[in-house]
């Protein structure tokens, strides 16, 4: 569970996940990667248990709850657009984020691999599913809010495990790989509906 933090804190605790990611290739996550963090970020290194009380596992937490408010500025303006397209312009927009620490992202999801760090790692998924289609301006507060972010975090699962085994240099192919899942998934919702044409329950 991510913890509850003001502004200010959370403005520091952002600031320490943004300076240890170019330290995880070298030291992985870990409790020294967070102490460079901090002291990159001018935070005292007591603050460790603060901002991250679970240790390494806060700490990739953290970086999902940061990537997934970055995710919505960085997607842009999406008014224009479908929600299918939005969705797919917030995963891309995801996917770019990270790119840049290919490899911190790598040994965060063997971490959540991990049986103990399962219950985090599960959490930290539906968090993200669920700020993608906040972002694209799902509302709907019926059992449908809940069969979208299971259907979408799969979806988005098997892409990140897609562009995690790509060794292309961007994320063109990974984005290839979505727009097969999503053409998938619109094929399957078409074939679910009545005949008539008229969308089931």
């Amino acid at each position: 569970m991510m913890e509850a933090l003001s502004e200010s804190d959370r403005a520091g605790r952002d600031a320490a996940i943004r300076a240890i990611l170019p330290v995880v290739p070298r030291h992985g996550w870990t409790a020294r990667s967070i102490a460079a963090g901090l002291e990159a970020a001018g935070l005292p290194p007591d603050e460790a248990s603060f901002l991250f009380p679970r240790g390494v596992t806060s700490a990739v937490e953290a970086w999902l709850d940061l990537t997934d408010r970055d995710m919505a500025e960085a997607a842009g303006d999406l008014d224009a657009l479908r929600t299918p397209q939005r969705v797919r312009a917030l995963v891309a927009a995801r996917l770019r984020l990270i790119a840049p620490h290919k490899e911190a992202a790598r040994q965060a999801l063997a971490l959540f691999a991990l049986p103990w760090n399962a219950p985090a790692g599960l959490r930290g998924a539906a968090r993200t599913a669920d700020a993608i289609w906040n972002a694209a301006g799902d509302t709907s507060a019926d059992i449908s809010r809940y069969t979208r972010r299971a259907t979408l975090g799969a979806i988005y699962g098997a892409t990140l495990a897609f562009w995690l085994r790509d060794d292309s240099e961007d994320v063109g192919p990974a984005l290839a790989f979505l727009d097969r899942r999503l053409a998938g998934l619109a094929r399957a919702q078409r074939c679910r509906r009545p005949a008539g044409g008229a969308k089931a329950a």
